[in-house]
C-alpha cells in the first residue's frame, strides 16, 4: 500500500511490533538498499510532512531525522507497506553518503544490484557534465559538442552490428558497452535521461 497521508498511518499493525515498524530505505534512482531504521507513528508522520525520511532512535528513545546533523539527508519520493502492514519500504534521493562510516550504503557495496551500475554511471556522467574535469574523456565528448557525440553513438552501432554478424561474443559485448556508455552521454548533452527513455519503453511493454 503506498502511503501518502496521515490517515494511511493508522492502516499499519502497530500493536503487532509494538510501536516500531522496521523501514527499509532503498535509493529511488538505482535501487540500492541504503540503510535500515525503525519508525513509531510520529516519526512516519514527521516523515510525510518534511518529505525527510525520518527514525524513532531506540537508543536514544527520540525522534531523528536522518542528516540533521550531518547535512545527508534522504530526500522522501514515496513510501509502501508490505503485504501484512508491519514493514515499510522507503524510496528516497539520498543527499551525501547514507551510513555514518562515510559510505553510500550502510551494507556492502557487493550488495548493489548489478544493473544498477547504469544508473550510477548516468550519475556520473551528469557530474562530468558540470563539471568538465580536465583529461576526462567524458569531458572531450561534451566538449566536442552534439554532433560529434552523435556521430560517435552511429560508429558504435554499426561496430555493435558488426561484432554481431562475425559472431564474437566477447568483441559484440565490447562494442555494446562502448555503444550504451556513448547514448548515455548524449542523453545527458541534450538534457535528458534514461530515465525518460525507460518510461516510454515500459509504456510499451507493461509485463
Amino acid at each position: 500500500m503506498l502511503i501518502t497521508k496521515p490517515e494511511d498511518i493508522n492502516s499499519l499493525d502497530w500493536e503487532k511490533m509494538q510501536q516500531l515498524i522496521p523501514a527499509i530505505v532503498q535509493d529511488s534512482f538505482d535501487g540500492r538498499v541504503l540503510m535500515q531504521g525503525y519508525m513509531n507513528p510520529a516519526a512516519l508522520k514527521h516523515t510525510l510532512k518534511c518529505n525527510k525520511v525520518s527514525f524513532w532512535s531506540r537508543s536514544r528513545q527520540a525522534l531523528w531525522t536522518k542528516g540533521e546533523t550531518s547535512g545527508n539527508y534522504l530526500k522522501l519520493k514515496s513510501i509502501y507497506s508490505d503485504c501484512d502492514n508491519d514493514c515499510l519500504l522507503v524510496l528516497a534521493e539520498p543527499v551525501g553518503p547514507s551510513c555514518h562510516t562515510g559510505a553510500d550504503t550502510c551494507f556492502d557495496n557487493n550488495s548493489t544490484p548489478e544493473l544498477a551500475f547504469v544508473a550510477s554511471l548516468e550519475r556520473l556522467i551528469n557530474t562530468r557534465k558540470n563539471d568538465l574535469p580536465a583529461g576526462s574523456y567524458t569531458t572531450e565528448l561534451f566538449n566536442s559538442g552534439i554532433k560529434r557525440i552523435a556521430q560517435k553513438v552511429g560508429e558504435e552501432g554499426v561496430e555493435t552490428s558488426l561484432a554481431a554478424v562475425a559472431g564474437d561474443d566477447q568483441e559484440l559485448l565490447n562494442e555494446a558497452a562502448d555503444l550504451m556508455f556513448h547514448l548515455l552521454v548524449l542523453l545527458q548533452a541534450r538534457g535528458l535521461t534514461l530515465k525518460k527513455a525507460m518510461a516510454i519503453l515500459k509504456s510499451r511493454h507493461q509485463l
